[in-house]
């Protein structure tokens, strides 16, 4: 479960001689004071965040990193950590009397999350308060709004997992009413908070001709406005010619398995947020179909497909940065 800074503790890292004598080696290559300030604090940020993940068990390479290349700090303002297997983490400098963290542009893109890092006014001390996963809008958030270092433990970790290791959704049980951890029945789900969810769900007609309708609340954060959708894959034995095939997923030959996928709005909300991409990929991760909401959809579908049993398909919910993927088999 999603932890938000305020249930959860922070973490303190000494700024030792030999961090601010690395800050400044690279700062006095900038003649522009303004600039060699940013350097300087963005060395610290990078510093703090590498001691606690090797604190935590978790390898980093900061000589692999742009935050450790003099020429890269000219050219963008930079504070990257890679980490091993992962990818890149943008550790953010905040000063003593910010509440907001401001990520630069130049990190927007290439970036497995963000740390925030603040620093006690002599830069004696560094405090990790918490990290986002994605950019929010305009690429600022209030430091209320972080999520705990214990969710990014549980992120880099999961990053960390072999491809074959990461859990793949066999719709094929849920036939047999099984479902994976994280989803449930439509009935399930209708049947704990049918007053919060969307009236969209309970009076879809496409929905009350298949057979097991499947649910995952789906939540982007501070991205959504704290708001969540639902994923819901609705399924259905197919006969043949009853729905279009789609390149990548089944040939002509024996009973398929029908398969209906929507997004819809939940928390009361009537609408979904514009410009939510919801996508069918192949399993090497080819499009296969795309469609995106409006501003007054309440909520958005794939064409029908089918499959058969051993096939393997993904599906992604994307709002802007941020993306939600998850694997099925059939």
């Amino acid at each position: 479960m999603m932890k938000k800074l305020s249930e959860s503790s922070t973490f303190i890292v000494p700024l030792g001689w030999s961090v601010h004598a690395r800050a400044k080696q690279f700062c006095k290559q900038q003649s522009n004071p303004q600039k060699a300030k940013q350097v300087y604090l963005n060395t610290l940020a990078v510093s703090a965040v590498d001691f606690y993940l090797r604190c935590m068990g978790i390898k980093t390479d900061w000589e692999a990193s742009q935050s450790c290349n003099p020429i890269m700090h000219y050219l963008t303002d930079v504070a990257d950590l890679e980490v091993e297997n992962r990818g890149k983490l943008e550790c953010i400098p905040v000063l003593p009397s910010n509440q907001l963290v401001h990520i630069p542009l130049e990190a927007w893109s290439d970036r497995i999350g963000y740390v925030a890092v603040q620093f006690d006014p002599s830069l004696e001390e560094a405090t990790l308060l918490g990290f986002t996963e994605t950019v929010p809008e305009r690429g600022e958030l209030l430091i209320t709004q972080l999520r705990s270092l214990d969710d990014l433990l549980e992120h880099l970790r999961h990053l960390g997992q072999p491809e074959a290791a990461k859990m793949r959704v066999n719709l094929s049980q849920w036939l047999e009413n099984c479902f994976e951890a994280g989803w449930q029945s439509l009935e399930a789900l209708l049947g704990i908070d049918q007053q919060n969810l969307a009236f969209s769900f309970r009076h879809d007609a496409q929905l009350s001709k298949v057979g097991v309708q499947g649910v995952k609340l789906i939540d982007f954060g501070v991205q959504l406005g704290n708001q969540s959708v639902a994923l819901l894959i609705a399924l259905t034995l197919a006969k043949r010619d009853e729905v279009q095939p789609t390149e990548g997923i089944a040939p002509e030959t024996e009973e398929k398995l029908g398969i209906l996928v929507q997004v819809h709005p939940v928390g009361g909300e009537t609408y979904l947020p514009p410009n939510l991409k919801l996508c069918l990929l192949s399993e090497s991760g080819k499009t296969l179909q795309e469609v995106q909401s409006r501003s007054h959809d309440n909520y958005i579908q794939l064409r029908r497909f089918r499959g058969q049993p051993g096939e393997c398909f993904n599906i992604q919910v994307a709002l802007g940065a941020a993306k939600i993927t998850e694997t099925f088999v059939i």
